[in-house]
Parts: structure tokens; C-alpha cells; sequence
């Protein structure tokens, strides 16, 4: 160990003692390796941008951490690590595979890295988790259990984790697996009578990744073949990642004994991406595509987004709007692509749409949404299409309170309130939700 590193690792020891600081701050910490002291700043080297994003809002704090244990005013500087320059060896003497091989039989995407992966409030626990599985294989949280709606980022985590565990070492037996493929193949291997070729494939892991975990739930016999998987790789000191839309205790029809395994690890909450989280991966996706856009352009186009895949999405949208008439994306380009957008859907759209589109959704007859019927099958739907027509149109309390022949406005008041409520408790129906919102604005 170098005299800096002593130096480093002895900070962050003392500090630690007299004031502890945040958890994940502190395990972040650990990972960057420091490179330069002089009587002016301290340089430490990231393992990668997503360090480099989480670490950077947090400098002040680090800096002044820093001066008190010097006992002088230092800088803090982050960077990124240069890439390790790889051997060169005779293309007839090697026989390693490429890495893009070993993603490919991993069954990982080789667009997923920490590199690209932004780090904010709403994800850091679960970033730093990640890392801690990267360094500790099988015993720092196993199995390590991430949870959150669609497009937060689960997918991308966990497999970021599996790359970096690759590069590593490439010899880990690792795989990536969607919760309704596990089925699939087990299922097929029940059919041609390969049951021991299929427990052979997955029982003998180093790092076992399923995605959507929840499909297996309510399937007797997968969950049965899934507890002895989780078993033998847990115990031969292989890891587990499980992604979920739900935390265990609110995956239905699942056994108890799968529950308390899913739970016996790390539990990790994955929020929906905030306004600094969304306009860090909107500059990450155009800087990987090539399109150059100012940042004032971003942050209108983050404000008007909910998740990371709408936030491509519509980067896509925009820059072919432009591409051939400017080289790059500009505010005036942004506020001209959603003013004829919203142009285009005032036209186009009406609350009789809305009005089908949540019938046909629930498979509810319009007569009974606007009928007296107090049935929940017909309550809910009623509730969701009095929230979208507020949502979408604007409209007044008593407009839409005659449109689905109501007596009172307070009673549309309170389908408003109650779906808002839903949506913020239960992603699943915000989900829900958007997908009739969005089936809306598509079909007509």
C-alpha cells in the first residue's frame, strides 16, 4: 500500500470515529483511491462516472472533512480512472474469450455499466449496495433484493453489477435471467426429460440474476425448483440479485419459505427518478448517441418526463425534429416540439375518448360507468376516468360531474384525490394509469 493510501484509509478511519457520516457516503468513500496531494488539493480517482455524479454534490462536505484532518484548507478534485490497458498478446497464442462473448453467454447487455448509471437521492442505497456485492461476491448482501416501478433503473443495476464482477474475473459462472424464462426453461426441461442438464445450468452459479422475480409466484413447482437453486448457490458462497415490482411481503401467492429467503438479505427501494436523476441520464443517452443538446433544453425535456425510458424516448423525438435543420437541440426547439404536441392532442382528443378508452381498458360497458351501480368493478373505473378527464382536460368539477351523470362535484373531488393517493402508494396502478392515458393520445 502506497504512503497516500495510508494516508487516505487513516481519514477516513478518524473521521469516521469522531463523527460518523452517512452509511453510503462512507462506502462510496472506500472505493475511490486516492492519486495526488499537494498543499492545495487532494485528487481521488472514481472507478467509473457513476461514482464520479454521486460524489460530486457531495464535495463541500468532503472538502471540509478533509481540511479539518489536515489541518489545512485542501480542494477536493473527482475523477475517472484511465481504463487498465489490456495485454496484447497473438491472436493464435490467446484463447480468452471477448468480453462481449462473455456478456452474451451471460445473457447480459453489454449497454448496461456503472458507467452509464446516474446516481441521485432516490437510488444511491441501492448504487452502493451494488458496488459492496462487487467487492464482496456472496457476502456482502445475498441474496440483494432491489424493488421499484418501471424504468427506475433495477435492470440496469443489476446487470451493471454482473459486468463489473466479469471484468473482474472472468472465469465467475454468472447469468441473467427474466422471472417468466426461469419458468420457461424449467417447464421445457420437465417436457424433454433435461431436468439434471437444467440444475447443472443454474445451481452451480457464482452469480445468479432473476429479473421480475415475482412471475414465479402462484407456480408451485418453479418455486419449489427456485428455493433449491437459491439454496445450493447460497451455500457453495455464490450471490444472488432478485428485481422485483414489489418488496417480498407484497408478492402474492408466494411460499413462505421463498419470502423469508428473499428477505433474509438486503431489502432496496429503487424511487422514481427525481428532476437532478432525470436530466443526469437525459445528458448520459445523448452523449452515447451522439446529440449535442444545451442544458437548459435538458431540463425542460426532464421536467416534463416521469421515468428514464420516457426520457429517451422523447430525446429521439425531438432530435428528429431537428436533425437536418440545426446541429443540436435548443430550447426553442424543445418548446417548439411540445407546444405542437400539446397543439395536436387538443385537437385530436376528447373526453368521449377518455370515456371509451378506461371502458374498454376494465371491460366495463359505458352505461354502467355512467349508470348508479356502486359495485368496485365499476366504482374504480368510474374514479380513473373522472382523475384522467380532470388530468387531461382540465375540465371543471360540474363538466365532468355531467358527463358521467353524477348529482355533485365533491363527488369527482374525491375520485380525484383518492386516485392521486393510489398512484403515489401503489405503482402498479400508476402504471395502470399512464398505460390508459398514453392508449388515449395513440389512438386517436
Amino acid at each position: 500500500m502506497s504512503l497516500l493510501s495510508s494516508v487516505w484509509n487513516e481519514f477516513l478511519e478518524k473521521t469516521g470515529q469522531d463523527k460518523p457520516r452517512p452509511p453510503v457516503l462512507n462506502s462510496i468513500l472506500k472505493q475511490v483511491t486516492p492519486t495526488e496531494l499537494t498543499e492545495e488539493k487532494i485528487v481521488l480517482s472514481c472507478e467509473n462516472q457513476g461514482t464520479r455524479l454521486f460524489l460530486e454534490p457531495k464535495k463541500a462536505e468532503v472538502e471540509r472533512e478533509v481540511s479539518l484532518h489536515f489541518k489545512k484548507n485542501l480542494l477536493v478534485e473527482f475523477v475517472i480512472a484511465p481504463p487498465k490497458k489490456k495485454k496484447i498478446e497473438s491472436p493464435l497464442l490467446s484463447f480468452e474469450p471477448r468480453p462481449e462473448d462473455l456478456y452474451t453467454k451471460s445473457g447480459l447487455n453489454h449497454k448496461y455499466s456503472f458507467d452509464n448509471f446516474a446516481v441521485s437521492s432516490t437510488n444511491q442505497v441501492a448504487y452502493a449496495a451494488a458496488t459492496a456485492v462487487v467487492n464482496n461476491l456472496g457476502s456482502a448482501y445475498n441474496p440483494l433484493f432491489l424493488y421499484g416501478g418501471v424504468g427506475v433503473g433495477k435492470t440496469h443495476l443489476a446487470q451493471a453489477t454482473a459486468k463489473k464482477i466479469l471484468e473482474k474475473d472472468s472465469s465467475k459462472k454468472i447469468y441473467f435471467c427474466p422471472g417468466d424464462n426461469f419458468t420457461n426453461e424449467m417447464i421445457e426441461s420437465i417436457r424433454e426429460k433435461t431436468t439434471q442438464r437444467f440444475r447443472r445450468k443454474y445451481r452451480y452459479l457464482n452469480l445468479l440474476i432473476v429479473d421480475d422475480i415475482q412471475f414465479i409466484a402462484g407456480k408451485e413447482a418453479v418455486q419449489e425448483e427456485f428455493f433449491h437453486t437459491f439454496n445450493s448457490i447460497a451455500s457453495s458462497g455464490g450471490q444472488i440479485i432478485l428485481t422485483s415490482d414489489r418488496p417480498p411481503a407484497s408478492i402474492k401467492n408466494l411460499q413462505d419459505r421463498l419470502r423469508s429467503r428473499f428477505s433474509g438479505g438486503l431489502t432496496v427501494d429503487i424511487q422514481d427518478p427525481d428532476f437532478e436523476l432525470r436530466c443526469a441520464i437525459l445528458l448520459i443517452k445523448a452523449k452515447e448517441k451522439g446529440i449535442n443538446i444545451d442544458i437548459e433544453a435538458a431540463k425542460v425535456i426532464a421536467d416534463r418526463v416521469a421515468d428514464s425510458r420516457t426520457v429517451e424516448g422523447l430525446l429521439l423525438s425531438i432530435y428528429a425534429k431537428v436533425l437536418g435543420i440545426k446541429d443540436k437541440i435548443d430550447l426553442e426547439a424543445v418548446e417548439v416540439f411540445f407546444t405542437q404536441k400539446e397543439d395536436g392532442k387538443s385537437k385530436k382528443t376528447n373526453p368521449a375518448d377518455v370515456i371509451k378508452a378506461v371502458c374498454t381498458y376494465y371491460n366495463v360497458r359505458q352505461s354502467h360507468l355512467k349508470g348508479e351501480t356502486r359495485v368496485e368493478s365499476v366504482v374504480l373505473p368510474r374514479q380513473v376516468a373522472m382523475y384522467l378527464l380532470r388530468r387531461e382536460f382540465k375540465l371543471k368539477l360540474m363538466d365532468i360531474a355531467g358527463l358521467l351523470k353524477r348529482r355533485d362535484h365533491t363527488t369527482v373531488l374525491h375520485a380525484e384525490q383518492k386516485i392521486s393517493s393510489l398512484m403515489m402508494r401503489d405503482q402498479n396502478f400508476k402504471k395502470e394509469v399512464n398505460t390508459i392515458a398514453q392508449t388515449i393520445e395513440s389512438s386517436t
